[in-house]
């Protein structure tokens, strides 16, 4: 099977970004979950989108996967284990409805007041504002546009050569050094980051790089 990137289509676009990414205003890096939000968006999204019963069927067969990850630690493999136990075949039109439906349904439920405050400062600043996350990037692409983000930056899911998600992922799961990694790829080795906002050990070379170091500031609950 071929594996293609499963993009978040039309997100810069849709949010005018334009010319030189390497200079201009600020550049200001969030992560999206347990940061921007109080809980993990794609472990929320994968319950949402079936029964009670299946998800609880699902998570069944998830646990040697659980407890392999007991040993190893490794979040790419649990999380490719999910996706396979509940994405594996679904269309990538059909996911990136879903996706839209939960963000336009759960939003509310889940962004921290405090949390939009400061994106919001910063965006009456002109900062360029990225959203750097480990949740595969299709799942988080309609909460980005709704803020505004001028870029996302996510795990890959793999698609088939019929645009059905595969069941795993395409390249390392977007966490720790491969944060740093994927923002290099986009703003080049000499990227500055005017600040970064993190919850976990996974952004913490994504802080490591900002001069501003916002490391579980925020605590506000929705509504």
């Amino acid at each position: 099977m071929a594996r293609r990137s499963l993009m978040a289509q039309g997100l810069t676009a849709s949010t005018g970004m334009t010319g030189d990414l390497h200079e201009g205003p600020p550049l200001v890096a969030f992560d999206f979950d347990g940061t921007l939000t109080v809980r993990d968006s794609f472990t929320a999204f994968l319950k949402w989108r079936v029964s009670p019963a299946r998800h609880a069927l699902g998570m069944i067969r998830l646990f040697p996967a659980a407890v392999a990850y007991v040993f190893d630690r490794n979040r790419g493999k649990i999380k490719a284990a999910a996706v396979r136990e509940f994405l594996r075949g679904v269309s990538l039109e059909q996911l990136e409805r879903e996706a839209r439906a939960f963000a336009q349904s759960q939003a509310p439920r889940l962004f921290r007041p405090d949390a939009l405050a400061v994106w919001r400062r910063w965006r009456a600043k002109g900062a360029r504002l990225v959203i750097v996350t480990a949740s595969p990037d299709v799942i988080v692409a309609p909460f980005a546009r709704g803020l505004g983000a001028d870029l996302l930056i996510g795990s890959r899911l793999a698609l088939d050569l019929n645009d059905r998600i595969n069941g795993s992922l395409l390249g390392p799961n977007c966490r720790g050094p491969e944060k740093v990694i994927r923002l290099r790829e986009q703003f080049g080795d000499d990227m500055s980051l005017a600040a970064a906002y993190g919850d976990t050990s996974g952004d913490r070379e994504m802080l490591a790089i900002a001069h501003e170091k916002g490391y579980r500031i925020f605590r506000g609950k929705p509504g």
